[in-house]
């Protein structure tokens, strides 16, 4: 079964971007609600069975940005990613800034 993991970076103040609110919307449309911790990541993912298939991630970036930087541009990131391997490890990263973000498939 594939795993998942998270982490978002906050390339501004070089540190990682704690209490960010995430939703994982699985193939099937269900969709559960995520918060990252005080490393950025997220430590507790919902028990569901991960199966193959494209799965989205919404970054809640507007509140975290705002609150750290008076400002936002981006409410949301949202990441569309296909999970192809039955046993593979999914790791989906964010660097995020007030004004732009990028994303890549980690490790």
């Amino acid at each position: 079964m594939p795993s998942l993991s998270s982490h978002v970076l906050d390339t501004t103040l070089g540190k990682p971007a704690e209490a960010m609110k995430l939703t994982l919307t699985c193939p099937d449309g269900s969709g559960f609600n995520l918060v990252t911790n005080a490393d950025g990541r997220v430590s507790q993912w919902p028990d569901i069975n991960l199966v193959t298939g494209t799965y989205q991630l919404r970054f809640h970036t507007g509140d975290y940005l705002q609150a750290h930087h008076g400002s936002q541009f981006y409410p949301f990131a949202d990441v569309h990613f296909e999970m192809e391997e039955q046993h593979g490890h999914y790791h989906i990263p964010l660097l995020i800034s007030p004004y732009g973000f990028s994303t890549y498939r980690g490790s």
